[in-house]
């Protein structure tokens, strides 16, 4: 039974039948005319965007329309024009192009011009680039822990790198089966210089130096009208005549003719040539305090530096107001010291101890730079070495100098490595606060050293 008020809202069987029926016929007709005007439209639209397709209004759109093909090769060929990588020939496709030592390069700075010109994306910034170049031997380490020394090294060398942007080479292999020990430098910056054209400098640093100031760069300006920068006493060569008057094992060099030429008459004097035997008794009796007789790097750069005023020391620099490379036996002791005066410094100015990003460290660096000015540089500052240099160490034979004991090398080389690595660990929010202690580390307080 139907109640009252639903039968009101009800009609016949009929008559609701034939309601249904004319209401679904109007609307099923709608819809047909609407679509196939619709597909209509597109259809004729899609054939007039293809024969002329400069009519769309929009690009990304009329691309969806086209041959897959045709999008795929496009979008190719715009990677291929935007790509350094091009196929005109570079002084790479000259097969007489070498990259070893005895083999002479011509016209150098033209072909590196020429190769920036071809790729355009180095040209920004390479007067002042630079690559870091820095090995060790072949062999494993005769020092028990000599591998670990020289990888705690290598660590440093690429924590320095990456915070100041600069790329790194480590080499373990001897590029001239004749040129070993400290000889076996010259090869690989050699090569270095040809495989890296975009790199106006090549910094050699030995294996047994360390970066003791992270926050430092190089005073490029300072050195531009020079291609050879060594840490040196020019008294010391000149009147002294000791072959002591400059170190060897850290030395920056422009890529450049000039260097070429050098690094070939650099070389000559080493045990590849005919007149080693030679040239050693010629460096020993020039430099009377040299106690060896073979000819060695460090000798022959003083003999050029002395004998070579017009052609080759006049773009020598010889770096002596910082550590550009500092003998580690005079450093290590002052370690603590500086790590008090920096402390010090942070405490009274919050912008300094402020937490940042390791990318923004440069940025930080400039901060404390006023701070900085009373410090001085070089021996007897409280400025944070630059560079400290383990000479006469041996980490990896373990064959230190008998002057000193080797417990006094490893332990040197503790403090300066923990010393470099609490300024990067700080951006970390960690410190060694025992620098003897590699394996240990503590977390940093907010607002440290407040």
């Amino acid at each position: 039974m139907v109640s009252p008020e639903l039968s009101q809202f009800q009609t016949s069987p009929m008559a609701k039948h034939s309601s249904r029926s004319k209401a679904a016929s109007f609307l099923s007709d709608g819809f047909l005319f609407v679509g196939g005007a619709t597909v209509a439209l597109l259809v004729v639209w899609a054939l007039w965007s293809f024969i002329n397709p400069s009519l769309s209004s929009n690009p990304s759109f009329s691309t969806t329309v086209g041959d897959p093909k045709t999008i795929i090769s496009s979008e190719s060929e715009d990677c291929a024009q935007g790509s350094d990588d091009r196929s005109d020939p570079t002084f790479y496709d000259d097969p007489k192009l070498s990259y070893s030592i005895g083999q002479t390069i011509k016209n150098w700075d033209e072909k590196r011009r020429e190769w920036l010109n071809h790729h355009p994306s180095f040209a920004a910034g390479a007067g002042d680039r630079i690559l870091v170049v820095t090995g060790s031997q072949p062999s494993p380490c005769k020092n028990p822990i000599g591998d670990h020394l020289l990888l705690r090294f290598f660590k440093n060398k690429v924590d320095y790198c990456r915070i100041h942007g600069y790329d790194i080479f480590y080499n373990n292999v001897l590029l001239h089966p004749k040129m070993h020990s400290y000889w076996a430098k010259l090869p690989v910056v050699r090569a270095a210089m040809v495989a890296h054209p975009e790199a106006e400098w090549i910094w050699w640093v030995d294996s047994d130096a360390a970066f003791t100031d992270m926050d430092f760069k190089l005073p490029l300006e300072r050195y531009r009208d020079h291609n050879l920068v060594i840490h040196g006493w020019a008294h010391l060569i000149y009147e002294k005549k000791s072959w002591t008057g400059l170190n060897a094992g850290v030395f920056l060099i422009r890529n450049c003719q000039w260097s070429l030429d050098f690094m070939e008459v650099w070389a000559s004097m080493g045990p590849q040539t005919p007149n080693y035997d030679k040239w050693g008794q010629t460096l020993r009796s020039t430099f009377k305090d040299k106690i060896f007789p073979e000819s060695d790097d460090q000798t022959g750069l003083a003999y050029l530096i002395l004998k070579g005023k017009g052609k080759w020391a006049d773009k020598i620099y010889l770096e002596g107001e910082y550590y550009f490379e500092g003998y580690w036996s005079e450093i290590v002791g002052t370690l603590d010291n500086i790590t008090d005066k920096y402390v010090g410094i942070e405490k009274g100015e919050r912008r300094l101890r402020r937490r940042h990003a390791e990318k923004v460290s440069e940025r930080y660096s400039a901060l404390r730079e006023p701070y900085l000015k009373e410090a001085g540089s070089g021996s007897g500052s409280w400025r944070r070495p630059f560079i400290t240099h383990f000479t006469g160490c041996q980490p990896c034979s373990g064959d230190h100098n008998q002057m000193y004991a080797g417990e006094s090398c490893w332990d040197g080389m503790q403090r300066a490595l923990n010393f470099a690595d609490n300024q990067v660990l700080r951006n970390y929010g960690f410190v060694h606060t025992d620098l003897l202690d590699s394996s240990s580390v503590s977390p940093l307080p907010f607002d440290f050293p407040a």
